[in-house]
């Protein structure tokens, strides 16, 4: 069991993908391009070793599968992202894939290729939503959580539209939905992935347990006042919308730590846009995230009454637009049992956190599949970065302690920890 598991493998493999689709900026596996298709083609050749049975689903999916003796009690789904934004890390998604394929390998040669119940490792489609700007493609088409009007409109920098982009690649955008004939057995999903934050880091922890995917709700607030000449109007018969706007900021700040959230204004326009004006117009965007539907709701109450209260301070008007909104995704709580325990027998010592970002495995849970993350930390905190990085001997960690989370699933065996 443990004798198979190679866990130097998964660094070296990674470092293989890594020269081959980077650059001297970072990782270029942006999805449906020929540096992503070169990437898809390298993780099916290292499926192929093994062997597994292999195949792509009709929303652009590629399975391995390592058919189990028995049906019951379901499938256990280990899965990933190749692909990257532009410029990104060596293991934003990568991590996942290489370290289930040597879960693979492990289970293959434990059990001479027939393992009692069928494992299937995924790499999704377009995870990061870098080119077309909608992220979880791939799963959430397989999930049945894609909104086909909005996807079938959405176009990359270059005017492509997305349908057109995936038939380059062999796939009928229409037909995407027929993905969902692959979860039809699913029992349980699993996810590994780098932080992406500092969390662990400040804790001096090497792996954590998600306990689920943030909640988000996301507008657009426009303040509107009047413009006026910037030399002959007295300040204090301004109806200046910038000044409305710019009060959100620090109040942002005070919303998310009393109610223990995230909050960001993102960007802020203006018009006329001259420094001889007042400012009429004034648009800021505003991100707020909890893991608590209720409190993300008394977030976004006390940032709606605070642009009022802002509004009428300055004499101007206050208008919002949703964006977007997603409710907070809770992890299986038997699984998050059987993941602390898998990290604390490998490293000592783990902790439960939130995933500020929206994963893959957000999409498998909202489909009613038994779901749970586990996290390893990310030095500097950052990712989306060429600068992303972390410690081999976490990698290390990472890779027996999610072993142990998928043998835990698939019958399980007690293991002597070892300190992180």
């Amino acid at each position: 069991m443990a004798s198979h598991l190679n866990p130097n493998r998964v660094i070296a493999d990674l470092k293989e993908l890594r020269s081959l689709t980077s650059d001297t900026h970072g990782a270029q596996r942006v999805a449906f391009t020929p540096v992503w298709s070169k990437a898809r083609a390298w993780l099916e050749a290292k499926c192929a070793q093994i062997p597994l049975e292999t195949h792509r689903d009709a929303a652009g999916n590629f399975w391995a599968t390592l058919r189990g003796t028995t049906k019951a009690p379901g499938e256990l789904l280990i899965g990933g992202h190749i692909d990257s934004v532009p410029n990104g890390g060596w293991l934003d998604g990568a991590l996942n894939l290489v370290a289930g394929l040597e879960i693979l390998r492990r289970i293959h040669a434990q059990y001479n290729g027939q393992p009692p119940i069928t494992v299937r490792l995924v790499d999704w489609a377009d995870e990061e939503g870098a080119r077309f700007g909608k992220s979880l493609f791939g799963s959430s088409a397989c999930a049945g959580t894609l909104d086909i009007i909005e996807a079938r409109s959405l176009r990359d920098q270059d005017g492509v539209a997305l349908p057109d982009a995936l038939r380059v690649v062999g796939i009928d955008f229409e037909k995407v939905g027929d993905s969902s004939i692959e979860l039809k057995n699913a029992a349980t999903y699993i996810e590994l992935h780098i932080e992406q934050g500092p969390v662990l880091l400040d804790k001096g922890l090497a792996l954590g347990v998600v306990l689920g995917t943030y909640g988000v709700e996301r507008h657009a607030i426009t303040f509107k006042g009047q413009a006026a000449h910037s030399g002959s109007t007295p300040m204090n018969r301004r109806r200046d919308a910038f000044l409305a706007a710019a009060r959100m900021s620090p109040e942002i700040y005070e919303i998310a730590n009393r109610f223990g959230g995230v909050c960001t204004i993102g960007s802020c326009s203006t018009k006329p846009g001259i420094v001889t004006s007042v400012v009429e117009e004034c648009s800021i965007t505003l991100d707020q995230r909890h893991l608590d539907a209720d409190t993300l709701a008394s977030m976004l109450k006390a940032a709606r009454d605070a642009s009022e209260r802002f509004a009428h301070e300055g004499n101007v008007a206050v208008h919002w637009d949703r964006l977007w909104q997603i409710e907070p995704i809770l992890f299986d709580s038997q699984l998050i049992e059987l993941c602390d325990q898998s990290i604390i027998e490998t490293c000592g010592t783990s902790m439960r956190l939130p995933s500020g970002p929206l994963h893959d495995a957000a999409s498998m849970s909202r489909a009613g599949i038994p779901t749970v993350m586990m996290f390893v930390q990310s030095l500097l905190g950052i990712s989306h970065n060429k600068l992303e990085d972390t410690k081999e001997e976490d990698i290390v960690f990472s890779v027996v302690a999610f072993d142990r989370l998928a043998d835990r699933i698939a019958g399980g065996f007690s293991r002597s920890p070892r300190n992180c």
